[in-house]
């Protein structure tokens, strides 16, 4: 496919400025972004890797990829309909409503677990995870000290660190306490989306604007 779509490319995309990655001094803008695509990817990590052990382990399905395949379901199809969304409702809005999915989503899982509950559960989580990484991806495209590519590919390493990152911490925890209550990391690292965009759209703006 990329043999027969690259030719539609625009050609000559390069921004005239910010090329460059300036080791220093991290920039205020993306490392705010960076932060709230960390903590969406935490939560995407952790679903994962663990909603297939949860169901297992905690909830006693024996076809236990059922929690695996309803989050991914759900973050699919709630990203062919988010961008709708985002431009009916605005950006600041969807990273509200995005954050109390996530962490309604867990906290129904964790208080509840059992088959249907955990089900509901788990598929808020994917419809409300699924729109946080693309507006983000939106804004970093916005940057004024660099440009967009060199953005976009800090505020993906943010997400890098997070996925990779919240997976193990969830062991970890597993390990000292269990599972169920491992899962509230995630739980915070959702409900962290909300203050963290609030203060970016405080000190930076909208993408709207």
């Amino acid at each position: 496919m990329s043999l027969v779509f690259f030719r539609y490319l625009i050609p000559h995309d390069k921004a005239p400025t910010g090329n460059t990655l300036k080791l220093g001094k991290p920039d205020a803008q993306l490392l705010v972004l960076g932060f709230i695509v960390m903590f969406t990817a935490i939560c995407e990590g952790g679903m994962f890797d663990w909603s297939g052990v949860y169901f297992k382990e905690v909830i006693g399905v024996e076809l236990f990829t059922f929690g695996y395949l309803i989050f991914m379901i759900c973050m699919t199809m709630s990203r062919f309909i988010s961008d709708f969304v985002v431009h009916k409702i605005g950006m600041k809005p969807m990273y509200k409503i995005s954050s109390l999915f996530i962490t309604s989503g867990i906290a129904i899982a964790i208080i509840f677990p059992t088959f249907w509950p955990a089900l509901i559960g788990f598929s808020m989580v994917g419809l409300g995870s699924a729109a946080v990484v693309p507006m983000t991806f939106i804004l970093a495209g916005t940057s004024k000290k660099y440009s967009a590519g060199i953005a976009l590919s800090v505020v993906v390493t943010y997400a890098q660190v997070g996925i990779l990152m919240g997976p193990v911490i969830i062991g970890y925890l597993a390990h000292a306490v269990n599972l169920r209550l491992s899962f509230l990391f995630m739980a915070l690292a959702g409900l962290a989306i909300l203050p963290v965009s609030r203060y970016y759209f405080r000190r930076f703006g909208s993408a709207e604007a």
